[in-house]
């Protein structure tokens, strides 16, 4: 990846290979690095979606945090908005330095078990890459897809060998991520070209060719243990979603019908074994579908299935409270009142802040959406659609909770015993578009849908 990796490494890497025999002898873990032009002051490492600790930047923005009760397996970690994986071992001694404005591709790992996860890296580059190519050859007939993917499956094998080869001690858990980040986005690709390829020509059926889908012979889809693995993941979604549309269910319009998702859930619920990950499963796919519409006009079949099928009482409370929030704010009536704090702690009436203007107004919760997400998004609505103010409030808050890189004037947050939390039960993201005198146009928009696009741009129209 980068032969010389860091000719200027900074001052701990000398440490780290110091305590190369005492990390051996102890079976500790280290992991710190530097990170270049910082989004916020500390790393957090994650496994299997549980937070494994928070590591704060110093003032010369590096970290370093020595484990000493770390499994090996694949951990990823997230800086800002963004994140990456990593596979760690016992006494691994591995340093990363990367620069947020290029985060994948400066990205890199020096210390032991760096050779490994410089090889994962590059894996993950030469998938984004692979998306051009793959791009133009879904245009292509099945048999002559197949043979591209063919050809391009020869490759990865051959990089797999060689690197196994030339690495003989790597532990069967890293050969199997191996072997997941160099072929699973292919297969996910090939899962995924009956649809694009509908999409793309004049076709309106897959033609299929006997051994399309020969990989899946080779694949389990009910690994638990690599549910949080993006490719085998992703893998794994695009699988299901193949099944549903095979079903009948047409693959032009880019919208999931309420039937889609029914039947999905379904599939799901028949296809993944673990109780957890199948439960995981039906929610996402839920809550994905239901964002995506960004709209407060909802089919409540899919929640009824999802109902049936999840085992997750949580789950089941979180759904059951976010339909009743969808409920009790309807288009076309005027949006209640109610009291907000700015970040100086005074009390400000919502409707002196929407009054005579065009607004979305922005309910957070830093459980389901992260700060700078937040300001990267509401900063380019603001500039693109620069007839609507942007609100921002945070539920549960106080003013502490400031978004660094967002106008300081628009932001707000309501205490926990506010009346409006009766709209905000489930505690996930709702954006509320109103007109100048108040009146609710979309009660439960998404800030992360493309269809909000759509409904701003025609909301600046009058």
């Amino acid at each position: 990846m980068i032969s010389n990796y860091f000719s200027s490494l900074f001052y701990f890497i000398t440490v780290f290979l110091l305590s190369c025999s005492t990390v051996t002898k102890n079976s500790k873990i280290y992991f710190g690095g530097k990170i270049i032009n910082p989004k916020s002051n500390h790393v957090v490492l994650f496994k299997s979606g549980k937070i494994i600790d928070t590591i704060l930047l110093d003032k010369n923005n590096r970290f370093l945090k020595k484990f000493e009760n770390l499994k090996e397996g694949y951990y990823y970690f997230n800086h800002g908005i963004e994140s990456q994986y990593m596979y760690l071992e016992e006494n691994d001694s591995l340093m990363l330095r990367l620069n947020t404005w290029d985060f994948d591709e400066s990205l890199v790992f020096a210390g032991k078990g760096a050779e490994r996860n410089n090889i994962l890296i590059d894996c993950f580059l030469e998938d984004e890459r692979d998306n051009i190519f793959f791009s133009e050859i879904a245009l292509l007939e099945p048999h002559h897809f197949k043979h591209k993917i063919d050809s391009l499956l020869s490759q990865k094998n051959e990089a797999y060998n060689n690197y196994i080869l030339s690495h003989p001690s790597e532990t069967k858990g890293f050969k199997t991520m191996l072997k997941i980040a160099l072929t699973y986005p292919i297969f996910s690709r090939i899962e995924n070209y009956p649809i694009i390829h509908i999409r793309r020509t004049t076709d309106t059926i897959f033609h299929s060719i006997e051994d399309f889908f020969t990989h899946r012979k080779d694949i389990q889809i009910n690994n638990n243990n690599l549910m949080y693995y993006p490719p085998y993941a992703k893998y794994v979604r695009d699988y299901l979603y193949n099944e549903t549309y095979a079903l009948g269910h047409s693959s032009k319009s880019t919208e999931y019908s309420s039937n889609f998702t029914t039947d999905l859930l379904h599939i799901i619920n028949n296809k993944i074994e673990s109780e957890t990950s199948k439960n995981a499963f039906l929610k996402q796919t839920v809550l994905w579908h239901f964002f995506k519409k960004s709209s407060c006009d909802v089919n409540e079949k899919p929640f009824e299935i999802f109902f049936d099928l999840s085992t997750n009482k949580e789950d089941i409370t979180q759904l059951e409270r976010l339909l009743k929030d969808i409920k009790k704010l309807h288009k076309n009536n005027k949006l209640p009142n109610f009291y907000t704090f700015d970040v100086n702690g005074k009390k400000q009436l919502s409707k002196n802040l929407t009054q005579k203007r065009k607004c979305l107004i922005f309910f957070w919760n830093p459980k389901y959406v992260s700060k700078e997400y937040i300001a990267s998004r509401i900063n380019y609505l603001q500039i693109k659609y620069s007839k609507i103010e942007f609100l921002t409030v945070k539920i549960d808050g106080n003013n502490n909770d400031i978004i660094p890189n967002l106008d300081v004037k628009n932001q707000f947050f309501i205490e926990t015993k506010n009346e409006f939390n009766q709209f905000l039960t489930c505690k996930m993201p709702r954006s509320i578009i109103v007109d100048e005198k108040g009146i609710i146009l979309n009660g439960y928009a998404s800030i992360s849908s493309r269809k909000l696009n759509d409904q701003l741009y025609e909301f600046c129209k009058y």
